[in-house]
């Protein structure tokens, strides 16, 4: 049975969709158990169904030229939730997404943001929420600090296996890797939580998260553990994936030491897109070496990273099995592509681990 924790929703890429600026729409047209997609905004693919454009793969939702379009298609049918798929260097709000929200709340939608321009800092979007029923949700707007947690070393309790999914750069599909292996796990018989770091994972319905970029940074280490822990205690799982955020060079989004650190994983998954020469959004700063990323994660957090996993951007079909075994000569490590050729064996080699 589906299950779907909010309703329908429509999701706003207009100009993202298919590019990593659009990597939250992504997520959501690939899975989500927080809402019933039926439609995704972006003029440039409109007409065209949004799995068959991100993945090769039809998956029923149509891509609409405006919300209008999308509104009129589904006439007759409850939707209660409009939420922005994008996710543009800086997470700042685009002036062209603005009219489309007040569009939406006068329809009496609630808007759903994970940006950081924060929707009930703008006193427009709060008069017409208030005056049109709609609801305002900011997704990275960070807790208040009596109900952050900080670092207490109950993560030392966990004692399932802990994997946490690093990259080689920011937007290279961690999170999606994530749910595969959860849902490879899971497919299986096994009881896997995902434990989120980022504002999509919330979005898609992780039921533990917290988000790592907005979060005050005393209580980063705090948050990472009490996801962690709460997964454990609550669910009894035999794996807890842990999703990881940028990568530990990249200029603008270091990110993963405090997963290392608070999350204190058994053994680290590094996703990597063969093609990319730059950090996403940085021309003239080129992606450290693979062996120099995996050799920095072994050696600060004395973990091994058991496998690479593969992110196909800028490849053909053919060339995908071939990157990965040029990528297993290169480290010694499998290498996989779960999102072209699914999750079956990163799944098994992770089970090969369990406690």
């Amino acid at each position: 049975m589906e299950r779907i924790i909010d309703g329908n929703a429509l999701v706003y890429a207009d100009g993202a969709f298919n590019t990593p600026n659009g990597k939250t729409a992504h997520g959501l047209v690939r899975f989500t158990e927080r809402y019933k997609v039926l439609g995704v905004i972006d003029r440039q693919y409109a007409g065209q169904d949004a799995g068959m454009v991100l993945d090769g793969k039809a998956n029923g939702i149509p891509v609409y030229e405006n919300l209008q379009q999308a509104v009129k298609a589904h006439a007759g049918q409850e939707i209660p939730y409009f939420v922005i798929g994008l996710a543009p260097d800086g997470g700042r709000l685009p002036a062209a997404a603005q009219s489309v929200i007040s569009e939406a709340l006068k329809l009496g939608m609630n808007i759903d943001s994970g940006l950081h321009d924060f929707l009930y800092k703008n006193p427009d979007f709060v008069k017409q929420a208030a005056t049109y029923g709609g609801k305002l949700r900011d997704i990275r707007k960070t807790p208040e600090r009596e109900d952050l947690h900080f670092f207490s070393g109950k993560i030392e309790k966990v004692n399932c296996l802990k994997v946490a999914i690093l990259g080689t750069d920011s937007a290279v599909g961690k999170r999606t890797t994530a749910w595969l292996l959860v849902h490879g796990f899971r497919d299986a018989g096994l009881k896997a939580e995902l434990v989120g770091t980022g504002q999509t994972a919330w979005l898609q319905g992780a039921k533990y998260s917290m988000v790592m970029d907005s979060c005050i940074n005393d209580f980063v280490s705090g948050e990472i553990e009490h996801a962690v822990y709460d997964a454990w205690k609550n669910e009894n799982p035999d794996l807890i994936v842990i999703e990881g955020q940028g990568s530990l060079m990249n200029p603008a989004y270091p990110g993963g030491f405090e997963i290392l650190a608070a999350g204190r994983p058994d053994y680290v998954i590094m996703q990597h897109a063969p093609k990319r020469l730059e950090y996403d959004g940085f021309p003239g700063y080129p992606l450290h070496p693979l062996d120099e990323q995996i050799a920095a994660i072994e050696m600060i957090s004395g973990r091994k990273v058991i496998a690479i996993t593969v992110n196909h951007e800028g490849m053909q079909p053919e060339e995908i099995s071939p990157a990965c075994e040029a990528i297993t000569a290169e480290t010694g490590l499998p290498a996989f592509d779960v999102l072209a050729h699914g999750p079956a064996g990163l799944s098994n080699l992770v089970k090969s681990y369990l406690k």
